[in-house]
């Protein structure tokens, strides 16, 4: 970490006296308090992004933007997460906690999350369904908020802020590509326009529309991925997949030959351990990188001015986004293949064996075998997301009481399509009828390939109804000056229905994902806040909240907050708070999920050593309780100018009674005492693994957050502002299994990659007409834990914006993301890079024009 040690002494350096400068601040509302207060740093660390800030990012969604600061320690997935059940979406995970840990709200108001859950129990906003035009500033809080917003706050707020109001037109394209392999082209436009005045005419609107359509890079776009061999790389194999031969002991007996993108391999360079020839493929052509995209959002808000005191005032957000990818290669028979019995929740295994008399069983008894079906073409998949938000409200001035008072509908609607999927009926028949040639399959007719191909639609929706009022006012005037008060309640119905196609129902699709999630709760919630100066320079914040929820009780969370100005340039601050997280819908109510993994299984009789696929069947429990956090937060901010600030803040976050499912580990090692957790075929194999959610061991994060920014003092060669942001973790204790000790996987993935430093500096400089903006973004490198002694290396990235002023109302920017084209470290755990630190794209270049009427 040498350059941002560097950079904060450079800075520290740069001030040269200690003086402070006092300014008139405006009386707000900062997120993570219902009070109006004119400091300009609270109790609470809040990071804010300026509307000038984000335009000199250059990033053209707020997913980009969000997933670089250095709060988002780890456990945070965008669109490069195609094996999810919500590919194209993007989420936020603060401090490592995982995305349903982290609120988003949209001008302090609640949106409804994704339609369904990622992971099978990961409930999230999308980011990729918010617009970027609309947005003024963006604010993240970095400490538990649960006392002021309820359960989903336990990692931070970031709350993102759309304009009241806005003065003319604005409208901006930009277009870019990648300079990696074959390039993957962007564009982007927005529109931005606003009418009315509330001061002068009693009224405003303001309405805005973004636009991005992306194209899809695969694996073999990208040069040094194509041909997935990384055996150059610490303990990477080549990354192919072996198929295509008899289900025999001796693997190497190939079925049929060289046909399609098969090739005949050594299988330990593939497997190690393994012996001989097998016929395998490149799966680099079946992988999609990153979806290509289309989205379209739209922002509009009204407000009217009833009287002096009062205003009404509407708001709609509308979201439009398509995704598409290669879902993977087309599907491979073999041992294992299932298919979903509804009837008795449970799989139904499909006989993959050659019939005696089959053209291709050369033998006189029925001969197991893998194939994968390359003439039906590589399984493909849409997703199209529409989201939505109507929100009314009226707020004003009454007996001295600022009130707030809206009802909203929020919803995201997704409708999932996939292609070259399997028919089970049609593949029984073919393989009893000896119709299909599965060694050249060359030789089947496209009558025969429509027969088995199947495409499904799996459709998904979650909504928000919710009800708000809050409430504050100055109560009374003490010696250090006023009593502030606020109180409101919150009424709310979340409810989502995540189905499956029929196709998966009726036991059609083989080898099907399921992921069926159908819940309703209504929580309601009344929240109180005292803002109390013991002091002229300390004040003391209480808070507390109570929420009770339909489906699992109740809850409290209160919150102690002190903010001390030792000094006109030094202020001390802490907060002390309680919190929880309620049961997901997918944990708590009917759910059913159905997924692949793998594992490593002393008792399999053939490979006890190496990783075997299996199923994973997971269900919900109605008798959880929700997840209980204690979170600390202590910090400092020297300011020695008004043009200089250094903040420092340590936070701790205890969890106890996490949800999640028993660790594999824990499952095979009480496998005599709950045998029906284990399904294992007839030669004694693992099939399928049962789960359960369950409230089970604790969790403790702790680290810093170092923010710094100096304003150099205005010379002939223009104004220079330097920024940084770092973050430190230091401890993310979880046990590895049920029962065992923490364990701490700070610069480690043993809970997802989670570097112990991550870190965003900045210089912005601007001389008449000219403006540049140069970032260095810094993700720390973590040990491999699956490889003992093998440590994934640290990524950095350098983003340039080079702006020139054409005229005044017309603007142009030259923009590099990671302009010296940098790789993402390699991580032989995914035998591949780790998609939510890195980005394949390398050097991204592109240009934007703006203009004002």
């Amino acid at each position: 970490m040498i350059k941002p040690l560097s950079i904060t002494l450079a800075i520290a350096a740069a001030f040269p006296q200690l003086a402070y400068a006092e300014e008139e601040l405006a009386r707000v509302v900062v997120t993570g308090s219902n009070i109006r207060t004119s400091q300009k740093e609270g109790a609470s660390a809040v990071q804010v992004l300026t509307a000038k800030e984000l335009a000199a990012t250059g990033k053209a969604t707020v997913a980009d933007i969000l997933r670089t600061i250095s709060a988002n320690s780890g456990n945070s997935y965008n669109e490069q997460y195609t094996g999810s059940f919500s590919a194209g979406t993007a989420g936020l995970s603060l401090r490592g906690l995982g995305q349903k840990n982290t609120l988003i709200l949209v001008n302090g108001k609640r949106v409804s999350s994704y339609a369904t859950a990622q992971d099978l129990q990961e409930v999230f906003v999308d980011l990729n369904s918010l617009p970027m035009a609309a947005v003024q500033r963006i604010e993240v809080l970095k400490d538990g908020a649960s006392s002021v917003y309820g359960s989903d706050a336990v990692a931070g707020v970031v709350n993102i802020i759309l304009y009241k109001e806005f003065k003319g037109t604005e409208v901006s394209a930009q277009v870019g590509s990648s300079t990696e392999g074959t390039g993957q082209l962007e564009r982007s436009a927005s529109l931005q326009t606003g009418f009315g005045s509330l001061d002068e005419k009693g009224w405003s609107v303001v309405f805005s529309l973004d636009a991005l359509k992306r194209d899809k890079l695969q694996q073999t776009d990208v040069s040094y991925l194509r041909g997935s061999d990384f055996r150059g790389y610490a303990n990477g194999t080549l990354a192919w997949t072996p198929t295509n031969y008899y289900g025999t002991s001796d693997a190497t007996k190939q079925l049929g030959g060289v046909q399609g993108p098969l090739q005949v391999q050594n299988y330990g360079d593939i497997t190690p351990g393994k012996s001989g020839r097998v016929l395998a493929y490149n799966p680099a052509e079946f992988r999609t990188l990153i979806p290509g995209v289309e989205r379209v959002h739209t922002s509009l808000r009204g407000t009217l001015k009833l009287n002096d005191d009062t205003e009404a005032y509407a708001e709609g957000l509308y979201g439009y986004s398509w995704a598409e990818q290669t879902f993977g290669a087309p599907l491979t028979v073999g041992s294992g293949l299932r298919a979903w019995n509804n009837a008795r929740q449970a799989l139904d295994n499909i006989t993959v064996a050659l019939p005696a008399g089959h053209p291709n069983n050369p033998g006189t008894t029925a001969l197991p075998f893998t194939a994968t079906l390359f003439d039906l073409g590589p399984r493909m998949k849409q997703d199209k997301v529409d989201f939505y938000r109507a929100l009314t409200g009226i707020k004003g001035n009454w007996n001295g009481w600022e009130y707030d008072a809206s009802i909203a509908r929020s919803g995201s609607k997704l409708k999932e399509t996939v292609q070259n999927f399997v028919n089970r009926y049609e593949f029984e028949k073919v393989l009893a009828d000896g119709s299909y040639n599965f060694a050249d399959q060359s030789k089947n007719s496209e009558e025969l390939r429509n027969r088995l191909r199947l495409s499904t639609l799996r459709p998904a929706e979650s909504t928000l109804t919710v009800a708000d009022f809050n409430a504050s006012k100055e109560l009374l005037e003490l010696p250090a000056g006023a009593l502030g008060f606020a109180f409101g309640a919150q009424w709310r119905q979340e409810e989502m229905n995540s189905n499956t196609s029929t196709a998966v129902l009726s036991g059609t699709e083989l080898r099907p994902a399921i992921n069926i999630i159908q819940g309703k709760r209504q929580v309601t919630a009344a929240f109180a806040e005292f803002n109390v100066p013991v002091l002229k320079d300390l004040t003391v914040n209480l808070a507390g909240r109570a929420d009770k929820y339909s489906d699992f009780g109740s809850a409290f969370s209160p919150k102690a907050s002190v903010r001390y100005q030792a000094a006109p340039w030094l202020l001390l601050r802490g907060t002390v708070s309680r919190g929880f997280r309620a049961p997901s819908l997918p944990e708590i109510t009917s759910s059913t999920s159905v997924s692949y993994g793998s594992v490593i299984d002393k008792r399999d009789p053939i490979t006890p050593s190496q990783a075997r696929g299996i199923t994973n069947i997971t269900v919900a429990n109605t008798e959880l309780s929700p997840e209980r956090s204690k979170n600390l937060n202590l910090g400092f901010v020297v300011s020695p100018s008004a043009n200089s600030s250094v903040g420092v803040d340590f936070y701790h976050i205890r969890t106890t009674g996490v949800i999640d499912t028993e660790s594999t580990d824990t499952i095979l090692a009480n496998e005599s005492t709950h045998p029906e957790k284990v399904v294992r075929d007839a030669q004694g194999r693992i099939q399928t693994l049962y789960r359960q959610y369950a409230n089970q061991g604790e969790r403790v994060v702790s680290g810093i957050d170092v923010d710094l920014r100096y304003k150099l003092p205005k010379t002939a060669y223009g104004n220079v502002t330097l920024t940084a942001q770092l973050s430190r973790v230091f401890k993310y204790e979880q046990p590895l299994s049920n029962g065992e000790p923490l364990t701490n996987g700070a610069g480690t993935n043993y809970f997802g990659s989670i570097p112990k430093w991550r870190g965003t500096t900045s210089a912005a400089w601007e001389l008449g007409q000219w403006t540049a903006n140069a970032a260095w973004n810094y993700v720390d490198g973590y040990e491999q834990t699956t490889r003992p002694g093998e440590r994934v290396k640290p990524f950095a990235t350098v983003d340039l914006n080079l702006g020139y002023r054409i005229s005044a109302a017309t603007s142009m920017n030259l923009l590099l993301a990671n302009a010296f084209d940098r790789k993402p470290s390699w991580d032989s755990s995914f035998n591949f890079f780790d998609y939510t630190q890195g980005d394949p794209r390398g050097r991204f270049a592109s240009v934007k024009l703006n203009h004002k009427f």
